[in-house]
């Protein structure tokens, strides 16, 4: 997806944004504000003081003692997308922003508290989704050659490395909190489903066997529990994420197993697309979406 059409899909999404979390023991949901604009995909900070998201192609914080946001100095990067993470120590950001030059999507690191942006990778597009827990390594989705798959580049920048290359799309790769494991989503076995390999890309092993299209695997930072998001089969093709849908949330242990759904929202893509955890493996902050 290029500039041009993330402008466009945001006009057609003429929607309210509502930021939430949920007890995943109680299913408890919160509203923590509704916005009148499109805003997506909620990381927790380290200290689980703050929320970061984008909005607007720019990112935010919501601070979660006094309900204020504030913007997020990302200096000439001002068309960032739904995939962004923290670094394991919480003192940097990672944002995919679609360079000025050519409209691709490329990924940068900055101070969380502001600054400007430091290229890490060259080639487009790429899409970001995890930071290992050494903080040596980013993850993400890439498309070289007309093909959709995870790679793995060093934090600072350097050479990509590829870890998958089956037919389809992989996408959504984010570390295990151990920084054994990588986690993604893949529709390399007809609907798009949750897997788990590697870090070097070894060992590649299906983790939910669902009729149902499921995205974006979020492990707890204790590591017990894979959150996720559903799509109910025949609601989207296996290969699209897109907003404005009946979707569902759900929790799978780490070790593999039965998947528990803990709540149904109207959203999909901006949800859940970035890790969202509460630092106590408790909670999970999302966006759900409501039609104007």
């Amino acid at each position: 997806m290029d500039i041009h059409e993330l402008r466009a899909l945001m006009k057609q999404r003429d929607t309210y944004s509502i930021l939430e979390t949920i007890d995943i023991v109680t299913g408890e949901r919160i509203v923590l504000r509704e916005f009148d604009n499109v805003i997506e995909a909620p990381n927790w900070s380290r200290d689980g003081r703050f929320l970061v998201f984008n909005g607007g192609g720019l990112m935010h914080r919501y601070d979660l003692d006094s309900g204020e946001t504030s913007t997020i100095d990302t200096g000439f990067a001002i068309d960032c997308n739904n995939d962004h993470v923290l670094s394991p120590d919480g003192e940097r950001l990672a944002i995919s922003h679609f360079t000025e030059a050519d409209a691709k999507s490329r990924i940068y690191t900055l101070p969380l508290t502001g600054g400007e942006p430091v290229l890490v990778t060259s080639n487009a597009p790429s899409y970001l989704h995890g930071w290992s827990p050494d903080g040596l390594t980013l993850a993400y989705c890439a498309e070289r050659n007309g093909q959709y798959d995870i790679y793995t580049i060093p934090a600072n920048g350097g050479e990509e490395s590829r870890l998958t290359d089956t037919p389809g799309l992989d996408d959504g790769p984010e570390y295990s909190p151990c920084g054994r494991w990588i986690w993604f989503n893949s529709t390399r076995s007809g609907f798009m489903q949750i897997w788990r390999m590697g870090k070097d890309g070894e060992m590649q092993e299906r983790m939910t066997f669902e009729d149902a299209n499921c995205w974006f695997p979020h492990v707890s930072p204790d590591g017990h529990w894979v959150a996720y998001l559903a799509y109910e089969t025949g609601s989207v093709a296996p290969g699209d994420h897109p907003p404005n849908k009946d979707v569902q949330l759900r929790l799978m242990p780490a070790a593999g197993g039965n998947s528990l759904t803990i709540a149904r929202l109207f959203g999909g893509q901006g949800t859940i697309n970035v890790n969202s955890w509460s630092p106590d493996s408790r909670k999970l902050a999302f966006v759900s979406y409501r039609l104007k």
